[in-house]
């Protein structure tokens, strides 16, 4: 059972061989997945985007319809089933008195979830920021009705 050298010789690059077809394989299913991951978040991106354009388009209440926190204006107030803000006026004390109630409610500790829990939490913030959006934009409209006066501050 003594193997000559030529059979030792071939049984080491078959597995040469057999190691250099399976890193190919590798590499070539994981470039695969990577690119349709990177495909799959494009088209995503694009249909937010394309979201995006025709809620301004429709009429949003404010230049960036998503604000930062991804929920429209409609959506926050779904969420803490409010009335949307009328002119740039809310009624801030209802929106907090459901936000507090619903937050609560949804606490992981207490068996809520923290999804729903970051949702209000969004809501609120989303409702917040149109507020004080129309109160800086009616600021800079009596600013410039009335004209500018600055602020002057004397050393004491």
């Amino acid at each position: 059972m003594v193997k000559s050298f030529k059979s030792i010789a071939s049984t080491s690059t078959d597995s040469g061989v057999q190691a250099h077809r399976i890193i190919t394989q590798i590499v070539f299913t994981g470039s695969r997945v990577v690119g349709r991951a990177f495909l799959e978040a494009y088209r995503q991106a694009s249909a937010r985007s394309q979201y995006a354009q025709q809620a301004t388009k429709a009429g949003g209440s404010s230049a960036n319809n998503f604000a930062s926190s991804g929920l429209t204006l409609d959506e926050a107030c779904k969420i803490l089933n409010v009335k949307p803000p009328t002119s740039g006026k809310a009624n801030m004390e209802d929106v907090m008195e459901r936000f507090k109630r619903l937050f609560d409610n949804n606490e992981p500790s207490k068996g809520g979830s923290f999804y729903l829990q970051s949702k209000v939490l969004r809501a609120r913030e989303r409702i917040e920021l149109e507020v004080r959006q129309a109160a800086e934009k009616a600021e800079r409209e009596a600013e410039l009705k009335d004209g500018w006066k600055p602020k002057l501050f004397r050393d004491r």
